[in-house]
Protein backbone atom coordinates (compact mmCIF):
# COMPACT_ATOMS: atom_id res chain seq x y z
CA UNK A 1 0.00 0.00 0.00
CA UNK A 2 1.77 2.85 -0.81
CA UNK A 3 1.04 6.47 0.24
CA UNK A 4 -2.55 7.15 -0.41
CA UNK A 5 -1.48 11.24 -1.15
CA UNK A 6 1.56 10.21 -3.26
CA UNK A 7 -1.11 7.91 -5.39
CA UNK A 8 -3.54 10.58 -5.49
CA UNK A 9 -1.50 12.97 -6.61
CA UNK A 10 0.46 11.29 -9.56
CA UNK A 11 -2.78 10.23 -10.89
CA UNK A 12 -4.11 13.57 -10.60
CA UNK A 13 -1.78 16.17 -10.10
CA UNK A 14 -0.61 16.83 -13.87
CA UNK A 15 -2.90 19.47 -14.27
CA UNK A 16 -3.70 22.85 -12.31
CA UNK A 17 -7.11 21.79 -11.49
CA UNK A 18 -5.74 18.03 -10.29
CA UNK A 19 -3.61 19.62 -8.00
CA UNK A 20 -6.13 21.73 -6.20
CA UNK A 21 -8.35 18.76 -6.58
CA UNK A 22 -5.93 16.79 -4.83
CA UNK A 23 -5.11 19.90 -2.49
CA UNK A 24 -8.98 19.67 -1.39
CA UNK A 25 -9.14 15.89 -0.67
CA UNK A 26 -5.83 16.44 2.05
CA UNK A 27 -7.46 18.96 3.78
CA UNK A 28 -11.11 17.03 4.07
CA UNK A 29 -8.97 13.82 5.47
CA UNK A 30 -6.62 16.74 8.06
CA UNK A 31 -9.45 19.66 8.31
CA UNK A 32 -7.22 21.96 9.91
CA UNK A 33 -4.57 22.54 6.83
CA UNK A 34 -8.04 24.20 4.81
CA UNK A 35 -7.50 26.90 6.91
CA UNK A 36 -4.80 28.45 5.22
CA UNK A 37 -6.09 26.99 1.68
CA UNK A 38 -2.94 25.55 0.69
CA UNK A 39 -2.30 24.16 -3.17
CA UNK A 40 0.02 21.29 -3.49
CA UNK A 41 2.71 22.07 -6.62
CA UNK A 42 5.10 18.87 -6.07
CA UNK A 43 4.74 15.71 -4.40
CA UNK A 44 7.25 12.89 -4.57
CA UNK A 45 9.26 10.54 -2.49
CA UNK A 46 11.74 13.07 -0.23
CA UNK A 47 10.06 16.70 -1.69
CA UNK A 48 6.91 18.15 -1.37
CA UNK A 49 6.26 21.68 -2.65
CA UNK A 50 2.96 23.81 -1.28
CA UNK A 51 1.91 27.20 -1.89
CA UNK A 52 -0.46 29.57 -0.21
CA UNK A 53 -2.16 32.93 -1.56
CA UNK A 54 -2.18 36.33 -0.04
CA UNK A 55 -5.41 36.44 1.66
CA UNK A 56 -6.49 38.72 4.45
CA UNK A 57 -7.62 35.22 6.20
CA UNK A 58 -3.79 34.00 6.93
CA UNK A 59 -2.70 37.90 8.33
CA UNK A 60 -1.74 38.78 11.43
CA UNK A 61 -2.86 42.42 12.86
CA UNK A 62 0.11 43.78 11.36
CA UNK A 63 -0.71 42.68 7.17
CA UNK A 64 2.11 39.95 7.17
CA UNK A 65 1.72 36.09 6.96
CA UNK A 66 0.79 35.00 10.40
CA UNK A 67 3.35 33.12 12.09
CA UNK A 68 0.76 30.01 12.54
CA UNK A 69 -0.16 29.57 9.32
CA UNK A 70 3.34 29.64 8.38
CA UNK A 71 3.62 26.39 10.83
CA UNK A 72 0.66 25.20 9.36
CA UNK A 73 2.03 25.06 5.80
CA UNK A 74 5.64 23.67 7.17
CA UNK A 75 3.70 20.96 8.82
CA UNK A 76 2.03 20.00 6.09
CA UNK A 77 4.64 19.90 3.45
CA UNK A 78 6.89 18.27 5.64
CA UNK A 79 4.16 15.31 6.26
CA UNK A 80 3.24 14.76 3.05
CA UNK A 81 7.29 14.51 1.93
CA UNK A 82 7.37 12.29 4.87
CA UNK A 83 4.19 10.55 3.79
CA UNK A 84 5.91 9.70 0.21
CA UNK A 85 8.96 8.52 1.44
CA UNK A 86 8.64 6.19 3.82
CA UNK A 87 7.87 2.44 3.07
CA UNK A 88 5.29 0.59 3.42
CA UNK A 89 5.37 -0.72 6.47
CA UNK A 90 6.06 2.12 7.72
CA UNK A 91 4.01 5.36 9.69
CA UNK A 92 5.10 8.43 11.16
CA UNK A 93 3.99 11.35 13.34
CA UNK A 94 5.24 14.64 14.44
CA UNK A 95 7.51 14.54 17.20
CA UNK A 96 8.53 18.12 17.53
CA UNK A 97 9.34 21.27 15.55
CA UNK A 98 11.71 23.87 15.34
CA UNK A 99 10.86 27.15 13.73
CA UNK A 100 12.62 30.55 12.42
CA UNK A 101 11.20 32.96 11.63
CA UNK A 102 13.71 35.24 9.50
CA UNK A 103 11.61 38.30 7.86
CA UNK A 104 8.62 39.57 7.58
CA UNK A 105 6.33 37.06 5.61
CA UNK A 106 4.36 38.75 2.81
CA UNK A 107 2.62 38.12 -0.14
CA UNK A 108 1.68 34.56 -1.32
CA UNK A 109 4.50 31.87 0.03
CA UNK A 110 5.97 28.80 -1.09
CA UNK A 111 6.93 26.05 1.31
CA UNK A 112 9.59 23.38 0.39
CA UNK A 113 10.17 19.94 1.86
CA UNK A 114 12.91 17.97 1.66
CA UNK A 115 13.05 14.24 3.72
CA UNK A 116 15.99 11.89 3.33
CA UNK A 117 15.65 8.28 2.49
CA UNK A 118 13.97 6.45 5.15
CA UNK A 119 14.34 2.10 5.45
CA UNK A 120 12.02 -0.02 6.28
CA UNK A 121 12.98 -0.68 10.42
CA UNK A 122 11.41 -3.12 13.32
CA UNK A 123 12.13 -0.29 15.42
CA UNK A 124 10.71 3.46 15.40
CA UNK A 125 13.72 6.24 14.82
CA UNK A 126 13.33 10.04 14.15
CA UNK A 127 13.62 11.30 10.61
CA UNK A 128 13.83 15.09 9.86
CA UNK A 129 11.68 16.90 7.59
CA UNK A 130 13.17 20.41 6.55
CA UNK A 131 11.13 22.85 5.50
CA UNK A 132 12.09 26.47 3.93
CA UNK A 133 9.29 28.90 3.24
CA UNK A 134 9.87 31.81 0.66
CA UNK A 135 7.81 34.63 -0.65
CA UNK A 136 7.23 35.52 -4.26
CA UNK A 137 10.98 37.22 -4.55
CA UNK A 138 12.57 33.61 -3.63
CA UNK A 139 13.24 35.36 0.03
CA UNK A 140 13.56 32.26 2.81
CA UNK A 141 11.43 34.37 5.32
CA UNK A 142 11.14 31.09 7.46
CA UNK A 143 12.46 27.56 8.04
CA UNK A 144 11.49 24.74 10.05
CA UNK A 145 13.48 21.48 11.46
CA UNK A 146 10.34 18.90 12.10
CA UNK A 147 10.90 15.82 13.86
CA UNK A 148 9.33 13.01 12.68
CA UNK A 149 8.81 9.46 14.49
CA UNK A 150 8.83 6.67 12.21
CA UNK A 151 7.64 3.52 13.56
CA UNK A 152 6.48 0.39 12.36
CA UNK A 153 2.80 -0.22 10.94
CA UNK A 154 0.72 -2.27 13.47
CA UNK A 155 -0.10 -5.67 12.16
CA UNK A 156 -3.74 -6.77 12.90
Amino acid sequence: MASQALSLFRRHGRSAFGRWLVSRAICWRAPYFASIAPTIHVLEPGRCVVRIRDRRRVHNHIGTVHAIALCNMAELAGGLATDATIPDSMRWIPKGMTVRYLKKAKGAMTATATVPAIVAATSGSEAHAIVEVRDAGGEVVFDADITMWISPRKVG
